[in-house]
């Protein structure tokens, strides 16, 4: 597997806020992935975030399947020419089809689970307030200085709830 090659596709085809949310969400995913004190595969879990909303861009998007589905099957696609063995390919294909999701990816290896919640995280906020706050401001301190950048996006939630006195101008 090659993170680089998936951040190059990630930085070829994606936009900079899909390219920014997959970032985040992998360095949500690998906090929890380290909080559990359990091996995990970080370099699985970076190309399942870096691909989790591929889907949603056209050059991977289906005429008839949910964007969760396009995303999952192109890194299965990603995964297979790079002979990456069938079970691995497995995890992030349920990891990137599941990742939107309730109650199914604690069932799962960790990794799908890891991505669930890292997309939860960067998404919804679920769990921020538990991360130490120096972790919380290297993960979505990029907003502080322009958070008029959020405005219209999921983020501006996220911003507006956890910066404090963050306003939009």
């Amino acid at each position: 597997m090659s993170t680089r090659e998936a951040t190059g596709l990630l930085r070829e085809f994606s936009t900079p806020l899909l390219f920014n949310h997959s970032h985040r969400v992998f360095f949500w995913a690998n906090e929890l992935g380290r909080q559990t004190g359990k091996k995990v595969d970080a370099e699985l879990v970076f190309i399942c975030a870096a691909f989790h909303d591929l889907g949603l861009l056209e050059t991977f998007s289906s005429a008839t399947d949910r964007f969760e589905v396009d995303s999952a099957n192109a890194v299965h696609q990603f995964l297979e020419h790079r002979g990456v063995p069938t079970a691995r390919i497995q995890t992030a294909w349920d990891a990137i089809a599941l990742h939107t999701t309730p109650g199914i990816a604690a069932y799962k290896p960790l990794e799908v689970e890891l991505l669930y919640n890292g997309v939860g995280l960067d998404v919804l906020g679920l769990g921020y307030e538990t991360f130490p706050e120096d972790l919380r401001t290297s993960v979505v301190g990029g907003f502080e200085h322009k958070t008029q950048s959020t405005e219209g996006t999921c983020n501006e939630d996220i911003c507006s709830h956890f910066i404090r006195n963050q306003t939009l101008e």
